[in-house]
């Protein structure tokens, strides 16, 4: 019988989306492999420490929604250099400091991903494993970092000849006159409503609807609270249909692309009340209800924009469906999406025949071949 592999659950993390992480962690924790793999959480808390959390088996029966936190926990650090197993795989190094455990190390085959936002899904992370040549699920450097800024990762898509939902950028450093500029190309090109979106925020953070032109200056001004580049997108009377990526196995296939889900909301738009804080806040429809021709479109579109925006492992690609013209148009990509039970991408897997235990599995087994292969 082979030995099971141990598995960090990195989770936390210094971002706005802090409390989210823990609630994806909860769910791997729970819902990985045990015959195959043994949990290791390592929770970095809001300061940036990292931290072995020693998460009792226990928790895996509870009805516990968050992963504990562990400030308390011993810290423990990451070693530049991996230790190479028996059969030439990297395995990450964990040191613990300033506890009875002092020098003590402990060895990990793969890493998960488990944190939301800034610091976390933006390539930071991301370049830290790979310096220590660790397998990790989801996306590498380039693509996290693409993923998570909303303007490039839409410069890319127009780029490569997809469609996006018309947009300006603007700066904080952008002066007075030219944010009043701003305004009446934004009036006179898209009219109002209009959507400011701060560009490297998730989980609808920092995105305002604006529906007068008294409001727009005003708005612009509370984004750049939440980041120093903001979108300003047309608003059109969208539908927003939502689909789970997941690279193939089969190194000579395309990404496969699951079952289209919509989002209705039950607030003015998907914010962040509704998405977390409101059980009602919206309902899920999977699947969608599309035409057959307009599936096939939207799952096409999908698909390239994964391979576009360089994504790795997995990915949400949510789309808009106008409602009126029947065009559709990439909206965002999350390149590290929320991992709870009742989240889109696992729930959209689910929905297409892979269940969350095996769909863990399957990240796992993406890491590990791409490690390999490097």
């Amino acid at each position: 019988m082979a030995i099971p592999l141990k598995v960090g659950i990195l989770y936390g993390g210094r971002s706005s989306e802090h409390d989210v992480s823990l609630r994806s962690a909860a769910s791997v924790f729970k819902r990985l492999d045990r015959s195959r793999f043994i949990a290791h959480p390592i929770y970095i808390d809001r300061q940036g420490c990292w931290h072995w959390s020693e998460v009792p088996e226990s928790f895996a029966q509870s009805n516990e929604s968050l992963l504990p936190t562990a400030e308390n926990a011993p810290e423990v650090v990451l070693l530049p250099r991996p230790h190479r197993g028996s059969n030439g795989s990297s395995k990450a190094v964990f040191v613990f400091q300033n506890t009875e455990r002092l020098g003590q190390k402990v060895e990990l085959d793969v890493v998960i991903p488990m944190v939301h936002g800034t610091n976390c899904e933006d390539g930071k992370l991301q370049g830290l494993l790979d310096s220590s040549e660790i397998a990790y699920t989801g996306s590498g450097v380039l693509g996290s970092a693409i993923g998570m800024d909303k303007e490039i990762s839409k410069r890319l898509a127009e780029k490569a000849g997809l469609p996006v939902v018309p947009y300006r950028v603007a700066r904080v450093w952008d002066s007075a006159e030219k944010n009043a500029s701003l305004l009446a190309d934004v009036e006179k090109s898209f009219g109002f409503p209009v959507f400011i979106k701060a560009a490297r925020e998730g989980s609808s953070v920092g995105v305002f609807k604006v529906k007068t032109r008294e409001d727009f200056l005003p708005r612009l001004k509370e984004c750049f609270g939440y980041d120093t580049k903001v979108l300003i997108e047309k608003g059109i009377p969208a539908r927003e249909i939502e689909f789970a990526v997941i690279e193939n196995l089969d190194r000579s296939k395309m990404p496969e692309v699951s079952v289209p889900a919509e989002i209705i909301p039950n607030h003015e738009f998907y914010t962040y009340e509704a998405k977390y804080l409101d059980e009602n806040g919206a309902t899920l429809k999977v699947p969608a209800e599309i035409t057959e021709p307009q599936k096939q479109a939207m799952q096409k579109l999908a698909q390239e924009i994964f391979v576009a925006l360089e994504i790795e492992g997995y990915a949400r690609v949510d789309l808009f469906l106008d409602r009126e013209t029947n065009e559709h148009y990439f909206n965002e990509i999350n390149a590290l999406p929320g991992f709870t039970s009742i989240s889109m991408f696992p729930t959209l897997m689910q929905a297409s025949g892979l269940r969350y235990t095996d769909l863990i599995t399957r990240l796992i087994e993406l890491a590990l071949r791409r490690n390999q292969k490097s």
